[in-house]
């Protein structure tokens, strides 16, 4: 992701969401939640790349900033609660869009807990799915808040979020779990095998 049309199109894609223009400069576009009218994604251009302003967590901001040169504090902005991606090309698409995901998930309400309660049900030996997980939490369509949630565990020793794969089975990038090759660790301790980055669901999905 490295332009404005793209991380616009990704913030708008979250629920009740608008796009705004607030200071009558169109280098300026933010991305506000409806209702509240809080901004969680501001776009613009500085230094010749498109910057993006998310807000973040102190655990998140900080590990962001460490992981990336082009993450740094919140620039014009709060820097305790907002950090800075510079889209020069250098950051994941991945991850860009899991800090904007986070800084949506941070100004709207999202039913972590009930996420949480949900993948402690995930038994040893079996893996679900982000869908599976958010019906188990009450609403199927809320598979992106399961992703969010779980990259924010609080608890990963009592929240066994390694458990979680997407519908091909397929396990989360190496930025989710702080290191390449950690979920796949934890699933082959659980005793569940694992090629390619990928889970046989036929074998080890958790059936509902």
């Amino acid at each position: 992701m490295t332009t404005r049309e793209e991380a616009l199109a990704y913030g708008l894609s979250f629920p009740d969401t608008y796009q705004e223009a607030p200071f009558h400069d169109q280098n300026w576009q933010l991305v506000r939640v409806k209702g509240s009218k809080k901004a969680f994604l501001w776009t613009y251009e500085r230094n010749g790349y498109i910057n993006l302003n998310v807000k973040a967590d102190p655990e998140s901001r900080d590990f962001w900033r460490q992981a990336f040169e082009s993450v740094i504090p919140g620039w014009h902005q709060n820097k305790e609660h907002w950090n800075t991606i510079i889209l020069d090309g250098s950051v994941p698409e991945d991850a860009v869009k899991q800090m904007i995901a986070d800084s949506y998930d941070i100004v709207t309400y999202s039913p972590t807990k009930r996420i949480y309660d949900a993948v402690k049900k995930i038994p040893k030996g079996c893996v679900a799915t982000y869908g599976q997980v958010a019906e188990m939490a009450g609403d199927r369509k809320m598979a992106r808040a399961v992703g969010n949630a779980l990259h924010k565990n609080p608890d990963p020793e009592n929240i066994p979020c390694y458990r979680v794969v997407n519908s091909k089975g397929e396990l989360a990038g190496a930025f989710a779990f702080g290191g390449a090759n950690v979920q796949a660790d934890r699933l082959r301790a659980d005793g569940i095998e694992v090629e390619n980055d990928r889970v046989d669901l036929k074998k080890y999905g958790m059936k509902n």
